[in-house]
């Protein structure tokens, strides 16, 4: 495998984009307030300002169950993450990594099926 050696001239051009990010971000957040109308009014400044009056307590408790779905939402997302490395090398990877991905999808499914099977999923 040969040696990579890296210049400092390499890294100018992302050097030149993180600037550039920066500076267009701090125009942006500089001139928007001067550029911008300020109105300001206490009905302005009240919280929900979208303009549907508040109704009740902010603290309604949520079912588990939503959150549970989105935790499980997030965990199998992540693991799909894990596939596109895989995907993208798939044909350097041979016959043993087909055999890794395998495991790895049967580890994922019996985490599924456990999940299903323990009604998670259900909705009462």
């Amino acid at each position: 495998m040969p040696q990579l050696s890296h210049t400092s001239g390499d890294f100018v051009p992302i050097l030149i984009t993180l600037a550039l990010s920066i500076f267009v971000v701090a125009a942006v957040l500089i001139i928007s307030p001067l550029l911008g109308p300020s109105r300001r009014n206490a009905k302005k400044n009240a919280n929900f300002e979208c303009g549907i009056p508040s109704q009740g307590d902010a603290r309604t408790p949520f079912s588990v169950k939503y959150f549970l779905v989105a935790i499980l939402f997030v965990i199998f997302d992540v693991e799909l993450v894990f596939m596109y490395p895989w995907a993208v090398s798939f044909r350097e990877l041979g016959w043993f990594g087909i055999f890794e991905m395998g495991i790895f999808i049967a580890f994922v499914l019996v985490g599924f099926r456990y999940i299903i099977r323990r009604g998670a999923l259900k909705w009462e």
